[in-house]
């Protein structure tokens, strides 16, 4: 198993890959601009013995786009299981090796995570290449709170399921991404508001690529806006702001909540119970709380 040819291609120049330690490299690639690669993950896909990938066809064209000629080999849902104990014999006898997704970081929403878990099992050398991930991308353009968030990955197929899957999600405090298709996008927006009611969301499609766009709203206004568009192509990244009785209290509004819990029970647990109730940061709860208890000190610190 050997990749003779150990170099890549930076803005037309030839650049030689450094040797690769054994081991097994989860490599990020990008979501749609080809120049969103790390130098390290050049260097990686050049020097691996070999680059196991959902689609050979489509890590082709970044292979070929940046001059690396390492064998690219298929691992997917569908031969994942026949295909993992090749990957760990090699990895055995010393192998270094890529694993990539067809755009982003492996192991979200892809058969990744079941290799490292048995990498791992072994006892076998594994690293991560970090980069782009379309569920940063899309938190970071969506103008939604980003202190807590719960990446949900792809909705079930079928609506019953949907329905559950969303009912299981609807009580918690945190801002919630999904990957969907875009095809029915926009009834797909109306069923979260059946369950999540009024909600801000935003959908980003065509991340990093020319046509690249982000729609906010609520559920409905944007479901009513991709409603009147013609049929759009691909995949969204969805992100639902939380329950809005998760906007940020005042300082009197957390005190009155303080004032209760700590009438009941220690300070640390009514702390950890308004933290958990309001979704403010503990830090901030916690120095109101020595404040309430200690109203003589400056800021709520201890003299």
């Amino acid at each position: 198993m050997q990749n003779s040819r150990k170099t890549f291609l930076l803005e037309g120049q030839t650049i030689q890959a450094p040797r690769l330690e054994p081991g097994l490299y989860v490599t990020a690639t990008p979501i749609g601009n080809l120049a969103d690669i790390t130098l390290r993950a050049l260097r990686v896909l050049a020097a691996a013995d070999a680059i196991y990938c959902e689609d050979t066809r489509v890590s082709a064209k970044l292979a070929r786009n940046y001059g690396i000629s390492t064998p690219l080999r298929a691992y997917h849902d569908h031969n994942a299981a026949k295909v993992r104990p090749t990957i760990l014999r090699y990895l055995r006898d010393g192998a270094a090796l890529a694993l990539i997704s067809d755009a982003g970081t492996p192991l979200i929403s892809d058969p990744g995570f079941k290799l490292v878990r048995e990498v791992v099992a072994e006892a076998l050398p594994v690293t991560a290449i970090p980069g782009a991930t379309a569920l940063a991308t899309g938190l970071a353009l969506s103008g939604l709170p980003s202190d807590r968030v719960l990446f949900a990955g792809f909705p079930p197929a079928k609506k019953g399921a949907r329905q559950t899957f969303y009912e299981e999600m609807a009580a918690l405090r945190a801002t919630l991404v999904f990957f969907m298709s875009t095809r029915h996008l926009d009834t797909g927006l109306l069923e979260m508001h059946a369950v999540f009611g009024s909600r801000q969301v935003a959908v980003a499609r065509e991340l990093t690529k020319m046509n690249e766009e982000v729609l906010r709203g609520s559920l409905v206004e944007v479901a009513e806006e991709i409603s009147q568009r013609q049929t759009l192509k691909g995949e969204a990244t969805v992100i639902v702001g939380p329950p809005a009785d998760l906007q940020e209290l005042s300082s009197a509004e957390l005190s009155t909540l303080l004032q209760k819990a700590l009438a009941e029970m220690s300070v640390r647990d009514a702390v950890d119970a308004v933290t958990e109730a309001t979704g403010s940061p503990r830090r901030v709860v916690y120095k109101l709380a020595l404040a309430l208890l200690n109203p003589e000190t400056e800021d709520g610190e201890q003299a």
